[in-house]
């Protein structure tokens, strides 16, 4: 749901904000106040083309944002592009220089244009003039149908997936003959010469060079270990030697006095340690007079797994995984027939799998596509229209055509005059009777799915619609009609609403107006939410005009009470 929009230094508007609520959300006012230019506002929050055109004369930036509640869809999008989502809302803001530049950000985060298409469809439709067309494309004329019929395409998803899997494993395996056989030769020099290396650990060469060291520096170390040695054991004074007279002294004393228990055992325990480094140390100098030859052994030895990483790897770890791979890859060349024969037949078993949930889903379409348009002719025909409407369902069962969705290719058709034949809805000429269009579609989803029992999992659908021009050509008991439509639809999603007219401004839960003013010698516009006293005199308004009557109002007040 949209709670909140507001704009700064865009267009006519110095600085508004507007609090919209659940259901209804009607924004009426005079022609020319600048109604519409909230929803473009909410348009460019959603992915939409930025100009300079919409920064107000004289500012540096025009600024505008938004905040909708988290949907579970929209926050696995936020995570796939690496932007926090700490709370429950969504924060959007859009920022347009005067030199035609702009920025996005996402909760406060640096974000693009991109993600804000990524997450428009999870957020809100936008039904208006400018873009009913592009919003309403065959993948959402797809998505309605299916959460009309109650219809799931997971299996056919995980159908897909396995199929695609084994068939991108084919083609690898069948493309590019003379590139495979080549590499197979380069594959088997490099599994062999990683073989004879006879790499056992990754670290041999951390390993090598510490061991390099030590004989790099053999004869300062041997002396060293000598001296420590005859220190600690073989010189008349050595440590030895004096802490053991000590120890005996004080295990004299022990014998009288039980305070010298512990100093005595303290002093042997150090004896201990004495004889232990004595024995390190000289088994150390022992191994380097042992091995004379083993430092050039290590610097040969070390030459090679060099020459190996600078080819394979950063790493011993790397040359091993690389080894590995080549081994593999070359073992799938050499056994490439067995592996073709067996691929083959999977991707046969795949596809059958998939084609029997693809005609599943295609049937439950054909199904659905019948009950809707017979539903959803009778309520366009409700809203001052005279149409005969059409759900196509094509099954394009060619493997290109397959995907995550099923292969069917889902068109609404629509005749709007009699004796014309039927067209896509995006060659409708009017905008408001596209506007009219997608209402009754959506009243008829919404009042199936609400009244319906028993249906399977169903897709979901934007939480906010917005209509804008939904009253062109219209007056009347059809305006009545299209005000219960919206009615209906807002007892299950958010609905947002630009009027003319009053039969359609009654119906509204929220009601706001849209006012133009001068101050300081500038225009600018205002959105206000109106209490019920506000909302008689604007809809008297929009009865009579500027000059209100008390019929008009009189007449107001029935609308309001007759609406509720």
């Amino acid at each position: 749901m949209l709670l909140e929009l507001r704009a700064e230094n865009y267009a006519v508007i110095d600085r508004t904000v507007a609090t919209f609520g659940l259901g209804l959300n009607l924004l009426t006012g005079e022609t020319g106040a600048g109604k519409s230019i909230l929803i473009d506002a909410l348009v460019l929050l959603l992915g939409g083309k930025a100009s300079a055109d919409f920064v107000r004369h004289g500012e540096e930036k025009a600024v505008v944002g938004c905040v909708f509640e988290l949907t579970p869809g929209a926050a696995s999008i936020l995570e796939a592009n690496g932007i926090d989502s700490e709370s429950d809302h969504i924060l959007l803001r859009r920022e347009i220089l005067a030199s035609g530049k702009g920025r996005v950000f996402i909760n406060n985060q640096p974000a693009t244009v991109g993600v804000l298409r990524q997450l428009a469809p999870e957020l809100a439709l936008v039904h208006s003039q400018g873009e009913t067309l592009s919003s309403f494309d065959q993948a959402q004329q797809r998505s309605l149908l299916d959460r009309f019929g109650g219809l799931s395409t997971e299996s056919v998803a995980e159908a897909f997936a396995v199929w695609r899997t084994t068939t991108d494993k084919l083609n690898e395996l069948q493309s590019a003959e003379q590139d495979r056989l080549r590499m197979a030769d380069l594959w088997r020099f490099q599994s062999k010469e990683i073989d004879q290396a006879g790499l056992t650990t990754e670290d041999e060469d951390v390993q090598l060079e510490a061991e390099k060291r030590v004989l790099g520096n053999a004869e300062k170390l041997y002396t060293a270990a000598m001296s420590a040695h005859e220190l600690l054991y073989e010189s008349e004074g050595a440590a030895e030697t004096t802490l053991g007279a000590a120890l005996k002294h004080l295990e004299e004393l022990a014998r009288y006095d039980a305070r010298f228990q512990e100093p005595a055992q303290q002093l042997s325990a150090a004896k201990a340690i004495v004889e232990d480094v004595d024995a390190e140390v000289r088994d150390f100098a022992d191994n380097i007079n042992a091995a004379p030859g083993r430092l050039e052994e290590i610097e040969d030895r070390l030459a090679a797994l060099d020459r190996l990483k600078r080819k394979y790897g950063q790493t011993l770890g790397d040359v091993i995984a690389f080894g590995a791979d080549a081994a593999r890859q070359l073992a799938e060349v050499e056994n490439r027939d067995a592996l073709l024969v067996e691929l083959k037949a999977k991707e046969a078993q795949d596809a059958a799998a998939y084609e029997v949930v693809a005609g599943q889903i295609t049937t439950g379409r054909l199904e659905a596509a019948k009950r809707l348009e017979k539903l959803a002719e009778a309520q366009i025909n409700d809203l001052a229209m005279s149409t005969r409407f059409h759900v196509r369902v094509t099954a394009e069962k060619e493997a290109p055509h397959w995907t995550a969705h099923g292969w069917d290719q889902v068109e609404c058709l629509i005749a709007t005059n009699a004796g014309e034949p039927l067209k896509p809805l995006h060659e409708i000429a009017s905008g408001g009777e596209m506007s009219r269009v997608m209402l009754a579609l959506k009243v008829t989803v919404e009042e199936a799915v609400s009244g319906g029992s028993g249906r399977k999992k169903r897709s979901i659908l934007p939480r906010t619609l917005v209509f804008d021009e939904i009253d062109i050509g219209i007056g009347g008991r059809a305006a009545e009609a299209v005000g219960r439509k919206l009615k209906t639809l807002s007892r299950g999603q958010q609905v947002l609403c630009i009027t003319h007219l009053p039969q359609i401004a009654a119906f509204g839960d929220q009601h706001f107006l849209i006012e133009k003013t001068e101050k300081g010698g500038r225009t600018q516009t205002n959105v206000r939410r109106m209490e019920d006293a506000e909302r008689t005199q604007e809809i008297a308004r929009m009865l009579s005009g500027a000059k209100l009557t008390e019929t008009s109002l009189k007449h107001a007040e029935h609308l309001l009470q007759a609406s509720r």
